[in-house]
């Protein structure tokens, strides 16, 4: 048996960003990017160790706005055109610098890296990257767990239980539709827990989810092995804390791996730089710049002087990275030996589009990571929550404290005078929604679509990417709009379902707008006693 186990648990999530009322809409790049540099290069490096015959574990949690867009055919034909457009403008930078010679060699790699991934989409996925990851997981080297419904950052909602129960069940629905099973485990949205979230999660069936390392550390009573194992909330679901060595590993700026000189440089991309009637033809809003993902240079260090970027040298320090990783890892396990009577468990979790996205390298990073354990784990070995959970059932018992993995570890970045002012809409909305439910026990197939579609919107609204977006400062206009959007939605049709005055085609288009979770259930919003 080994000393103790690495869980690297990847969390997949983007708001839900679909406007079919526009032909090309900029923020749906979010997604287009999401699928080239990190699903695809993941399901690619995945296929590889199956191939290789290595015996890979890790867990990816995949939210059910992101598996909405995943599964959506509207928004899977829209990135199969925004391939061909990236396709082009890489042609066009191949004949650009035909005479240039590392940057030339750079053109073709990213005319390569964009043809593979239409290939990886088309072909292997069948235009259904769920389908790739659902085949990871039969084979037992994913195990697939979900999120609250729409990443709603639960403890700042908790003041109406029935919303965070809504967001919890359905989300479990979402899970099993999608990909045929219920999931064991969930991220809870920012690692935002409260006490007393345990019971809806228990509630729901889940066995574990994700907590930051001070969640378990001030968890009362203090737990004996601290972070090194898993313990059992009140109502026996079981916390699992972040590690902050491996944490540290991967997401500081000073000492982190990402930072490092000879990987890519995200910043540079051609389509912040070139000439802008050069660039028209690919840009998704006139006159607004974006990333195309085409980026000649590597970070270098702290310098606006950037060299090049060279793909082998990147590569060969993504080798070296994860042989360092993996070092680390093992000596930790073997420090935690000695003084516990069964293996500890080394919690890496982390947002899955770091690695592809914003870290270039990340996918393979990840792959030599999983290769190295396999070859010299040793005193290491992979593992999922829920395999440990069943090899080794006795755990401590205690409440985690109060704790998000967000800035200072709690809620500041989605509390703060910057976004303080869209709480209260919130809770009066869902409010109005539970006595909504409350008042419409039988309604007829119209209402229910009207009390479905309202249900959809306040979930929508709940999002907590909006107020992070707002207090990062980026598209901080689109973020309120679509805060704003979704709660007057929401706030229209109850009041044209208490007047008795729905409007049919406004519904309709609502319904095609707004197409998250097509079999929500509206009474999720009801009282449980209610609801049962």
């Amino acid at each position: 048996m080994p000393k103790g186990y690495l869980m690297f648990v990847l969390h997949a999530h983007l708001p839900y960003v679909r406007h079919p009322e526009y032909d090309r809409f900029l923020e749906e790049r979010w997604f287009y990017e999401a699928i080239t540099e990190t699903y695809i290069p993941l399901i690619k490096f995945f296929d590889r160790l199956k191939e290789d015959k290595i015996p890979f574990k890790l867990t990816l949690s995949i939210s059910p706005p992101l598996a909405n867009m995943m599964e959506d055919p509207l928004l899977q034909e829209r990135y199969v055109k925004h391939l061909e457009l990236c396709t082009k403008l890489a042609d066009r930078e191949i004949e650009r610098t035909r005479g240039w010679g590392d940057i030339h060699n750079l053109a073709q790699m990213y005319k390569s890296l964009f043809t593979e991934a239409r290939e990886t989409f088309t072909q292997r996925c069948g235009m259904r990257l769920v389908k790739a990851f659902k085949e990871f997981a039969a084979s037992g080297h994913l195990e697939l767990i979900t999120c609250a419904g729409t990443h709603g950052f639960l403890p700042l909602i908790q003041s109406e239980p029935c919303t965070v129960r809504a967001q919890v069940l359905s989300a479990m629905h979402e899970h099993e539709r999608i990909f045929g099973e219920k999931p064991q485990g969930m991220w809870i949205p920012e690692c935002a827990y409260y006490p007393g979230l345990d019971a809806i999660l228990a509630e729901a069936k889940i066995r574990y989810f994700m907590v930051d390392a001070h969640a378990i550390e001030l968890a009362d009573p203090k737990p004996l092995f601290g972070i090194n194992a898993p313990l059992y909330c009140p109502t026996g679901v079981a916390a699992f804390g972040r590690s902050p060595s491996t944490s540290r590993l991967v997401w500081s700026n000073k000492v982190g791996y990402p930072g490092d000189p000879w990987y890519r440089e995200y910043h540079r991309d051609i389509g912040q730089e070139l000439d802008q009637n050069y660039l028209h033809e690919f840009q998704y809003a006139p006159g607004i710049r974006s990333h195309t993902g085409i980026k000649y240079h590597r970070i270098t260090g702290q310098t606006n002087d950037k060299h090049l970027y060279n793909p082998d040298r990147a590569r060969d320090t993504a080798q070296r990275h994860a042989q360092d990783f993996v070092n680390r890892c093992r000596d930790q396990a073997q420090r935690n030996a000695g003084r516990m009577p069964f293996p500890s468990v080394l919690v890496s979790p982390y947002d899955a589009e770091l690695f592809g996205h914003w870290w270039f390298e990340g996918p393979q990073w990840i792959n030599f990571v999983l290769r190295e354990v396999a070859a010299h784990g040793g005193d290491l070995a992979l593992s999922t929550p829920s395999e440990y959970l069943k090899a080794h059932p006795i755990q401590q018992k205690a409440t985690p404290a109060p704790s998000t993995w967000g800035k200072n570890g709690y809620s500041e970045h989605w509390l703060n005078p910057k976004t303080d002012w869209m709480y209260r809409p919130l809770h009066e909305a869902a409010g109005r929604m539970r006595r909504a439910v409350e008042a419409h026990r039988q309604p007829s197939e119209l209402e229910k679509r009207a009390l479905t579609q309202a249900a959809r919107e306040l979930l929508l609204a709940q999002s907590s990417d909006w107020p992070f977006i707002i207090t990062n400062g980026t598209t901080e206009e689109y973020a309120k709009r679509r805060f704003n959007d979704h709660l007057h939605r929401m706030h229209y049709l109850l009041e044209r379902l208490d007047q008795k005055t729905l409007n049919v085609e406004i519904l309709k288009r609502l319904e095609y707008m707004d197409a998250l979770m097509p079999e929500l259930d509206h009474t999720l919003f009801a009282p449980a006693a209610a609801a049962s």
